[in-house]
């Protein structure tokens, strides 16, 4: 025991005292003059030194004992506590002297009767710094923009670039890595990407995603569906309603996918006919009278193809056995077979075809040009194949499906550079306003299916410099005057900024009163036209995509709601500007089928309207809990009543055949339902049952299910719209006392 525990030393006389107890005798002679002598609790001398004799010391470092060295000289009367504090107040943290943490005041301050305070931690002391410099951001931001109609256009356009910029950028790091710990002041707090912006403050998140698209086939149909698709916006709807009617034992945190509502087809597969033969012509009248309808009801919306040209092949092929066109033209002329029978069972009560045989036609165009052709290098015919493909698989609910061939068309067509100007003597005038047509057709229908989708266009518009269609028909392009105009660029394009006043003139023409004087004649000889239609739906087109880019980007997600406001109210103004300066005879007050242009009429009132409602709805959305008296809320009200001017579009006796005969017929039934859903979530979110404005919603939305339902007869995706609207207001309309007659 005494080799792994040796006997301790013995202590000298009085050191058992010096280690242990403060009260022992000892006095030091050796003290030196100038240093703070020990308190009076430690007497100033001990009896002796240790001698030689003595046990050697436990210090092996020196060879005396070890002496006490007073802490301090400052007389206390309180005991300090074992262990740290977990603050210390400001005096003893400034003169780095323990303190003993009491509140109001520690024990030292007390003593010393001097005032006592606790100051910031560094955490607190940086939230609040975010909140005087968020504040600061804000107050800087509501004068730039109250002196902003004051400026003249240079200081406005620098303006206008500070508050585009990303505010979030002017806060530390150090602080943005807090934000989630903090809670502003005036009810003001941070939201999801999603919710697009906050009463002042920056966002610091972006949006995301939260289903697997790769679950199962069902959700693989449908995809991806972004944040201004009307599909989205029936998703967040039902959602939040059933989880309000929701009991606790029924809440299951599992809820269903988006593709539950999906009422589109691409969840069918497409037979692919193996069987059929490529070659097959169909007997003359009966191609005579799909080929006169497709450019009856197709063409003027999607100038895919040249209709001079095309009808000139199409009569040789048809007069003349021994004419042998190439696999891509056979292609072109099947899918105009296709599209034209697909409007032929809409529409006529006794159709051209038989159900099912549209998908005949596009089987052979698919065994023709589009199935195999994935190596092979685009030509124009190609593009016009691949583009009459997506418009096809569009009318028929194939949206994904559709979304996908279209991009294929725009690579194919950036390929061959038909997004640019050609300015080469190589190409024919006549070709060259064909091929810019080509582009500006697929750009339209992109235009489309991206807000269907809810997803980015396929296409930029700083990579584009294609000139936009003359306003003249296709039958006068070999005039001589028309192919000046197509001839000489500057005169064009001044041609285009009379007739739409919001689009800049590029500048270098060497002639400009020239140019100007030329085209300010030709703009008043202009007369309306399919051409002057779709020149004017193209601009409208443009402020579509600047609306999805502006509001819908994750980028967006970043911006303050301020600037947001101002975005939509621009947004807003341009579209109102577009709708004055559209001609008289294009105006669409009602759709009157006795009118000249009907087809024409009805396809930009549903485009202004669907562009408005896209503009307007994320107000809609914000101030669905709450009402804030402010521009979103007004914004807000006029959501609701562009939906429901959409909707009074259509006579109140439904009748689906009208309806497709006169309509963008391929994608009315998005419009139909995101007129729908607008009004649904303005009924079920901030209308009070029993008012005035709930019994004038009602009346809406029976009409809008009563389409619906009439439409239901005749196309496929309409009918599960009208499953899914009917289930919503069966399951949370009862309150509302709507009745829509099931």
């Amino acid at each position: 025991m005494s080799e792994n525990f040796p006997v301790r030393p013995l202590l000298p006389e009085g050191a058992s005292d010096i280690l242990g107890n403060e009260s022992a005798p000892f006095h030091c002679d050796w003290a030196v003059s100038g240093y703070t002598q020990p308190s009076p609790g430690f007497p100033a001398n001990t009896d002796r030194f240790p001698s030689r004799d003595d046990p050697p010391s436990t210090d092996n470092r020196h060879g005396n004992a070890k002496v006490p060295i007073p802490r301090s000289a400052y007389p206390s009367s309180w005991t300090p506590t074992s262990g740290r504090v977990s603050r210390a107040c400001e005096n003893c943290r400034e003169q780095k002297a323990k303190c003993s943490g009491h509140r109001p005041a520690c024990q030292r301050c007390q003593d010393a009767d001097t005032p006592c305070s606790y100051g910031d931690r560094k955490r607190e002391k940086l939230l609040k710094q975010l909140d005087d410099l968020t504040t600061q951001v804000n107050t800087y931001e509501t004068l730039l923009r109250e002196l902003y109609p004051k400026l003249d256009s240079s200081s406005a356009q620098r303006v206008d670039q500070t508050l585009r910029g990303p505010l979030v950028r002017s806060i530390p790091s150090r602080l943005i890595e807090l934000a989630p710990n903090f809670t502003p002041k005036n009810d003001q707090t941070f939201s999801s990407g999603s919710d697009l912006g906050t009463t002042g403050y920056p966002l610091i998140t972006i949006d995301h995603t939260e289903e697997d698209f790769n679950r199962d086939e069902k959700i693989q149909a449908m995809g991806f569906v972004g944040e201004h698709s009307e599909m989205v916006w029936l998703y967040r709807l039902k959602r939040d309603l059933d989880q309000e009617s929701a009991t606790p034992a029924s809440d299951n945190s599992d809820r269903p996918s988006i593709s539950s509502l999906n009422y589109f087809q691409d969840d069918r597969e497409i037979s692919t006919l193996v069987n059929v033969d490529p070659t097959y012509r169909p007997p003359q009248e009966l191609a005579n009278a799909l080929v006169n309808t497709y450019f009856e009801a197709v063409h003027p919306a999607f100038p895919v193809i040249g209709k001079t040209i095309f009808q000139s092949q199409y009569q040789s092929f048809y007069s003349s056995t021994n004419v042998r066109p190439g696999k891509r033209w056979l292609a072109v002329l099947n899918l105009i077979f296709a599209i034209a029978s697909k409007y032929s069972l809409l529409v006529e009560s006794q159709p051209l075809v038989n159900t099912g045989e549209d998908l005949v036609f596009f089987a052979r165009a698919w065994r023709l040009s589009i199935g195999n052709v994935a190596l092979d290098h685009p030509n124009l015919q190609q593009v016009q194949v691949e583009g009459l493909a997506a418009f096809y698989l569009l009318s028929t609910g194939q949206v994904n499906r559709s979304w996908r061939i279209i991009g294929i068309a725009i690579r194919s067509a950036v390929a061959m550079g038909l997004n640019l100007r050609n300015d080469g003597d190589s190409v024919a005038h006549l070709s060259k306003e064909t091929r810019y047509r080509v582009w500006w057709a697929l750009f339209m229908l992109d235009t489309v299916l991206c807000v269907m989708t809810g997803r980015p266009p396929s296409s930029d518009e700083v990579f584009c410099t294609t000139p936009l269609p003359i306003p003249y028909k296709e039958e006068e392009f070999l005039n001589d005057q028309v192919v000046q105009l197509i001839a000489h660029q500057g005169v064009r394009n001044y041609l285009m900024s009379s007739l739409l006043p919001s689009r800049d003139i590029p500048s270098g023409f060497a002639d400009a009163s020239t140019d100007r004087s030329s085209a300010t004649h030709r703009s008043e000889q202009v007369t309306p036209n399919v051409s002057l239609y779709f020149l004017y739906a193209v601009d409208l087109a443009f402020l579509m995509r600047q609306a999805i880019e502006a509001l819908y980007a994750p980028g967006a997600a970043r911006r303050s709601w301020l600037e947001m406001e101002t975005t939509i109210t621009s947004l807003n103004n341009h579209a109102d500007n577009w709708l004055t300066h559209l001609p008289p005879d294009f105006a669409f007050t009602e759709l009157d089928t006795s009118q000249p242009f009907i087809r024409q009429r009805a396809s930009l009132a549903f485009r202004f309207y669907t562009t408005k409602l896209i503009i307007s709805q994320p107000c809609l959305r914000r101030v669905t809990n709450r009402s804030l008296g402010s521009t979103c809320d007004k914004m807000a009200a006029m959501c609701v009543q562009v939906a429901s001017q959409m909707l009074d579009l259509l006579p109140d006796e439904a009748d689906a055949s009208w309806l497709y005969a006169i309509s963008p017929w391929w994608c009315v039934l998005h419009y139909i339902m995101q007129s729908t859903t607008v009004l649904l979530i303005e009924l079920f979110t901030r209308t009070q049952p029993g008012t005035s404005e709930a019994a004038v919603l009602a009346t809406k939305l029976q009409k809008a299910v009563r389409w619906l339902r009439e439409m239901a007869t005749k196309d496929a995706s309409s009918e599960r719209a009208w499953t899914v609207c009917r289930e919503i207001i069966s399951t949370h309309g009862v309150k509302f006392a709507l009745d829509i007659d099931f």
